[in-house]
């Protein structure tokens, strides 16, 4: 493939997002980045609404950027982000989400971060999440700012490590340093389901290889969270599918990668445990309850093979 002048490639993969893809689009378009030192690759996975006529409105109106859009006919989030990598033409590849807005001057820090430490094979930033209605959730504490996709690791520049990584709504590599068949196909969201871990598995194999992971502070996106994300019900259907992707992930490691992932469930029920009773005493019984909900959710789409 020839990659011209091309030095940085946004990819947006989205299904069903006509809500929120124009302004996810727009807020790329406005950064105040050189258009051509960067190209945006959208990549529908079957939308069935009207995000084709969204991306037209935005093509007309944004006629003089590398604004390339393609259809991914093989169901999942994991297949579209694959498809991204493929018809990329940059060095650079930035993944956000469709419902996740850039800020300014987002483009020409990363690519400061990226020259002043040549040694980063992949990156994250921070996401702060823009509740729709208004209101932050009652239960939200720093043990769950994980659930909405939200990450703040301070405002130095640091490396992920141990079990951290970066999210998916903003996140990106160099080319040089993916792994060779990029994201896993039997993990990830697909539809409706809330399953995950596609890109835990990704961060993983590349930790192994000892490949160093950056969080730059200053690339941030705002990230939109509807009223119906901090219900019950999506918080079990998201705990659900964590479990099961976990159980998926690590079986296809080995059988004792699985039971080693049981015994560190057990861990974190007990760590649940003592953080319950703590806001317990505090009398913020919310932030407790939740815990206990979502980590038995969990643990029922580890368990069972359903």
């Amino acid at each position: 493939m020839l990659y011209m002048s091309i030095e940085v490639s946004v990819i947006i993969c989205t299904y069903n997002r006509d809500k929120y893809i124009y302004q996810t689009l727009e807020h790329i378009a406005c950064n105040g980045f050189p258009s051509e030192r960067y190209e945006i690759i959208l990549i529908d996975n079957n939308s069935t609404d009207q995000t084709a006529a969204e991306c037209q409105r935005f093509s007309c109106n944004f006629a003089d950027l590398n604004f390339h859009y393609f259809t991914e006919t093989q169901q999942g989030l994991s297949f579209a982000r694959n498809r991204g990598i493929q018809e990329a033409q940059g060095e650079i590849l930035l993944f956000l989400d469709d419902d996740a807005f850039m800020q300014k001057n987002y483009l020409h820090r990363l690519v400061l971060y990226l020259k002043n430490h040549p040694d980063a094979a992949a990156f994250g930033g921070k996401i702060t999440p823009f509740y729709e209605n208004g209101q932050i959730p009652e239960w939200m504490s720093k043990w769950t700012y994980s659930w909405v996709s939200a990450i703040d690791k301070g405002n130095k520049v640091c490396l992920f490590k141990g079990h951290s990584y970066p999210i998916g709504a903003n996140m990106g590599f160099r080319r040089s340093a993916i792994p060779g068949t990029g994201f896993n196909t039997a993990l990830g969201r697909n539809k409706g389901n809330l399953m995950g871990g596609e890109e835990k598995d990704i961060f993983n194999r590349m930790k192994s290889q000892n490949a160093r992971l950056y969080y730059f502070p200053d690339i941030e996106v705002l990230h939109v969270i509807p009223g119906k994300r901090t219900t019950r019900e999506y918080i079990r259907q998201m705990a659900l599918g964590i479990g099961k992707s976990e159980r998926l992930r690590t079986l296809k490691i080995s059988r004792s990668a699985y039971l080693k992932r049981l015994f560190s469930e057990g861990i974190k029920w007990g760590a649940s445990l003592i953080l319950y009773i703590s806001y317990l005493f505090r009398c913020k019984t919310r932030k407790g309850k939740v815990l206990l909900y979502f980590r038995w959710f969990v643990s029922k789409g580890l368990i069972c093979n359903k």
